[in-house]
């Protein structure tokens, strides 16, 4: 039973809006076989669609709609920061997303965990033209986009 629990708490958390969705552009190429778990979650934030393809999300008070994704393997943040051009040694501003930890929701709006969400700087989303999607959900479909979150 400790061993049961261990690997429960072992598991890596990470929000996703965009590409990463099920169903959406990136999803099998990267979690194909991965996910442990996955619902449908909220968190709190600011998401712009980008006309590159992509969404983007920076730090805010609205709703935003994705998947709360669990994986067995720590490894998996290691592709998801070259995905999201993130470098942990690198100033944000030098990166295209960071990556911090949030409370993600159920669709009920009760706490769920903590979970690792890709962010955008405000100033990015701006010279990148993001805009602004105030219902909280993106999808790519008909959309040709590469990636991210």
């Amino acid at each position: 039973m400790a061993e049961l629990k261990a690997k429960i708490s072992d598991r890596v958390q990470v929000f996703v809006y965009g590409t990463l969705k099920p169903g959406e552009a990136n999803y099998q190429e990267y979690f194909a076989g991965k996910v442990v778990a996955a619902q449908r979650a909220t968190t709190l934030g600011k998401l712009f669609a980008l006309p590159i393809g992509y969404p983007a999300m920076t730090n805010g008070q609205e709703l935003i709609h994705g998947y709360l994704l669990s994986f067995a393997h720590p490894g998996i943040l290691a592709a998801l920061d070259e995905l999201e051009d993130y470098d942990p040694t690198r100033p944000i501003s030098e990166n295209l997303y960071h990556r911090q930890q949030m409370e993600v929701y159920n669709l009920l709006g009760l706490s769920l965990d903590w979970a690792w969400v890709y962010l955008m700087h405000p100033e990015r989303v701006n010279q990148l033209g993001g805009i602004h999607l105030p219902d909280g959900w993106w999808s790519g479909c008909g959309l040709a986009g590469s990636g991210d979150t």
